[in-house]
């Protein structure tokens, strides 16, 4: 598991942010460290309130650069100027604070403890739906402490997604190691059977999908998809981990798909669903990954055009089969972990750009800085409604709005 050093600066949004990636990366298995030179990554969760602050935030970013292998650097000034970040030189993923817990994680599943329950958090519900995996990828730990998938029926998962929904629930998030799975080890794949039957459940909720590795999702893609199209409650969004666009390095990876299984995911998806929003994730720098491989992922990236990509710089996890591999320079990672991420940049803009003018339902999930909050559509993309109590909009409020601009990673909505 990956040792974290995070700090915080700013308004109590800043930290309340915090203390959910942190929230995110215990449930992931990663450990805290006090400090960025014990830490395998370094989180800066900046402020940029005045100039002077700006400064202190880039000498800061300058320093902690120097003591960690990884800068992560989320929160306002990251949003606002990370471009200032970039043009001082600084060698950062400048990241949405939600996709901190992806990026470091260094392309591993998510670890669920034996007893996970379901958790109502605000008016999210986390349904943990399974524990475990079918993969031996050579770079992951997590399944070291998870093992095998093991699958609760299908009624008993369902029987806790409407407590969830009793309790209040108005989004509920499926989660596992490896969702697409569940249901292999009874001998048969029913991730969209459960979906399914969540939905119909009585009550005004969305139901979002956590990470289905490609693998599993493609024996069943023609069945998800049609679950999909046929349940409103369902987002209409699907995180695939594709990890590398070469299926060479797929392979040294231990990743049990290939390149043509994503795309065909991809393609199914396309062709049901008319809006709907495909993440994925790329891992940069692998041991064996050439310039050859690297392109390879560029332009599986900029084909499929995911608009939320967890791109990663490879590290090595102790007691993995990767770790016994001879690494890539540290240089080369950084030059193709930021070649990807302004490539990323670029799509996922552009499929914000697309956005402004066109009118979307949302629901609101949890109150942002100052009196916004925050929402998400029905292909779960982010929406920002700005002074929601002039609005009347609550947390747990379903609201139409009209897209008005955006920031890159997230859209600005004003109510209709």
């Amino acid at each position: 598991m990956a040792r974290y050093h995070i700090e915080t600066y700013g308004c109590t949004s800043n930290r309340g942010e915090s203390r959910q990636i942190e929230r995110r990366l215990r449930d992931a298995g990663h450990h805290r460290v006090e400090g960025a030179q014990q830490a395998d990554v370094a989180i800066l969760n900046t402020c940029t309130v005045v100039e002077k602050t700006e400064r202190n935030m880039l000498r800061r970013a300058e320093e902690l650069e120097d003591e960690t292998a990884d800068l992560i650097v989320t929160g306002c000034m990251a949003l606002a100027q990370g471009e200032e970040f970039r043009d001082a030189g600084v060698d950062a993923d400048v990241l949405h604070w939600d996709e901190v817990p992806e990026a470091v994680t260094n392309g591993e599943c998510p670890t669920t403890t034996p007893d996970a329950e379901p958790v109502l958090d605000g008016v999210i519900g986390i349904l943990p739906i399974a524990r475990g995996c079918m993969s031996d990828c050579s770079y992951c730990i997590t399944k070291k402490a998870t093992g095998k998938i093991d699958s609760p029926p299908v009624e008993e998962n369902v029987e806790k997604a409407r407590a969830l929904v009793h309790a209040g629930a108005k989004e509920i998030r499926i989660t596992g190691q490896d969702t697409g799975v569940y249901g292999w080890d009874e001998g048969e794949r029913k991730l969209h059977e459960l979906l399914d039957r969540i939905c119909d459940i009585e009550g005004d909720f969305r139901v979002r999908v956590g990470m289905a590795n490609p693998k599993g999702v493609h024996g069943i893609r023609d069945e998800l998809a049609e679950v999909f199209a046929e349940n409103e409650k369902l987002y209409n969004f699907i995180h695939a981990p594709v990890q590398s666009g070469s299926d060479d390095v797929l392979g040294d990876m231990r990743r049990q798909h290939q390149v043509e299984e994503y795309v065909e995911i991809v393609e199914t998806f396309e062709e049901h669903l008319d809006y709907w929003t495909l993440s994925t994730d790329f891992i940069v720098g692998f041991p064996t990954e050439e310039d050859e491989d690297h392109a390879q992922s560029m332009a599986l990236l900029r084909e499929t055009r995911p608009e939320k990509i967890n791109v990663t710089r490879f590290s090595k996890r102790p007691g993995t089969d990767a770790a016994d591999m001879k690494g890539l320079g540290g240089q080369v990672k950084k030059d193709r972990s930021k070649e990807m991420t302004d490539a990323k940049m670029e799509v996922v803009a552009e499929a914000y750009d697309a956005m402004v003018g066109e009118t979307h339902e949302v629901l609101a999930v949890e109150e942002g800085t100052g009196d916004s909050v925050k929402c998400y559509d029905e292909a779960y993309r982010q929406v920002i409604v700005q002074n929601a109590p002039d609005h009347g909009v609550e947390v747990g409020d379903f609201v139409d709005v009209e897209i008005t601009g955006h920031q890159t990673v997230y859209a600005f909505g004003e109510p209709v």
